[in-house]
């Protein structure tokens, strides 16, 4: 299985790339494995001065990192330069706040006894990263696992091999030794007998809850330790008293942006009907204004879906959506009487419970309005879901909108601002959203061997 880069847009081939032959597999196990055991000791200063030059060697790159994640996976031009730029920010955050994070630490037993914590690498830590964020993606998974000194080997999603390879060139470029990361072109066959090795001490997966399954279930057959981020169907609450101009705003940015392909974007707008028409109107005039083109023109406003295979699969889903009761707000779809994998925004409301799409991740430039008529409501319409990944409130006060927030049966929630990720917060989910954290100096310790050390009441003669 060969992976294929078609550009979104043009729908040209972009680059063709040979798997990884089952050899190339072992010998790049066998590398990742004598890395962890000759850097087991190494001093951490080392590694922090190598992820710095590695920081600086993505800094150095963007362009040529955003113009390959543009035709490869179709982010627009100046959100793929954001990401570049993202992804060498989150490894500046382990230089700058890693060895602070992983000091030992103290603990006191049996009235005076002193023991100490220490954080020591595992092992390799595979690697299976989404498209949608070819290298913030990555990068949450390698700085702190690298700064550990835990070797990463990445299986990534095919269409974006040439932002794989690329990541690669730069963290060697910096004259790492080569066993720190490694990126292998794996059938998911071959995935799962590297889960399967004794060399392997951790997985990260991001993805859909289906793969997360299958990971998850490949990785607790050999007791090896996983974490998921499985995508979301968030909340967006607008509350009676919020500021409906800034909702919308930061609504529309959140739903839109990279296409809409976002496990963590404003997909349900939970909206108060004390300002629902409000609201309404605002959001249509938002998504009418789509511009869709190039998505390296500056002109362009959405850009197009990851895949032909993304298209279909989301015109499928409002179709459905709408057979079964939705409505209408904006219309739009699939582009088909032009090259790539364009969509229309599109806008729907009356999405009920009993609607086969009710509670599903709608993977693009697809919003849905429900309106409440009560904080209770709200509440009751947020957790009624199979995911848990992030979420936004809405209100007049940062008090009103915490009390909300504190009812939410989810892993991250925004007060009066979009959800994002952050180098200095924790990113995870809760329910079929997955179960684990990256960033923030949890991340640090997800694949850490936490090993205490206790001393006795003398020293030993």
């Amino acid at each position: 299985m060969n992976y294929q880069v078609i550009n979104p847009y043009t729908g040209a081939l972009e680059n063709e790339y040979a798997q990884t032959s089952d050899d190339a597999l072992q010998s790049a196990l066998q590398t990742g494995d004598t890395y962890y055991h000759a850097h087991y000791n190494e001093p951490l200063a080392i590694r922090v001065k190598q992820l710095q030059a590695i920081a600086d060697a993505f800094r150095q790159n963007v362009e040529q990192l955003a113009f390959t994640a543009t035709t490869n996976m179709g982010k627009l031009h100046r959100e793929a330069i954001g990401e570049s730029t993202a992804a060498a920010n989150i490894a500046q955050y382990y230089v700058d706040h890693g060895p602070a994070a992983l000091l030992p630490k103290s603990y006191t037993y049996q009235d005076g006894k002193q023991a100490t914590l220490h954080y020591d690498a595992t092992g390799i830590v595979m690697a299976i990263e989404p498209w949608n964020f070819p290298y913030t993606q990555v990068m949450r998974v390698f700085a702190p696992n690298f700064l550990l000194g835990n070797p990463v080997i990445l299986k990534h999603a095919p269409i974006v091999a040439g932002c794989a390879e690329l990541f690669e060139k730069l963290v060697w470029s910096t004259n790492v030794d080569h066993g720190a990361f490694q990126n292998l072109f794996l059938s998911n066959e071959q995935t799962a007998d590297a889960i399967a090795d004794d060399r392997v001490q951790g997985v990260a997966l991001t993805g859909s809850p289906k793969a997360g399954r299958a990971v998850a279930a490949e990785a607790a057959a050999v007791l090896t330790k996983s974490t998921l981020e499985l995508g979301g169907n968030d909340a967006f609450i607008v509350l009676k008293s919020a500021d409906v101009d800034q909702a919308v705003k930061d609504g529309a940015v959140s739903r839109l942006r990279n296409a809409g392909q976002v496990c963590t974007s404003a997909k349900r707008f939970i909206v108060h009907e004390a300002v629902a028409d409000e609201f309404i109107a605002k959001m249509t005039a938002v998504f009418e204004s789509q511009v869709l083109g190039d998505p390296m023109a500056d002109a362009t406003t959405l850009a197009p879906l990851s895949s032909k295979a993304a298209q279909t699969t989301l015109q499928q889903q409002v179709d459905t959506a709408i057979a079964n009761g939705a409505k209408v707000l904006v219309p739009g779809g699939a582009v088909t009487d032009q090259p790539g994998n364009g969509f229309k925004p599109v806008l729907l409301t009356n999405l009920l419970p009993d609607n086969p799409m009710y509670d599903t991740e709608l993977f693009g430039p697809v919003g849905q309005i429900q309106v409440v008529r009560s904080t209770e409501e709200a509440l009751s319409i947020a957790n009624h879901s199979q995911y848990g990944l992030a979420g936004a409130v809405y209100a007049g006060t940062t008090a009103e909108a915490q009390e909300v927030a504190e009812k939410l049966e989810t892993g991250q929630i925004f007060l009066n601002q979009p959800s994002n990720g952050y180098p200095e917060l924790p990113f995870g989910g809760v329910k079929n959203s997955g179960y684990g954290r990256e960033m923030s100096d949890l991340a640090l310790y997800e694949f850490a061997n936490q090993k205490m050390i206790a001393q006795g009441t003398k020293e030993a003669h």
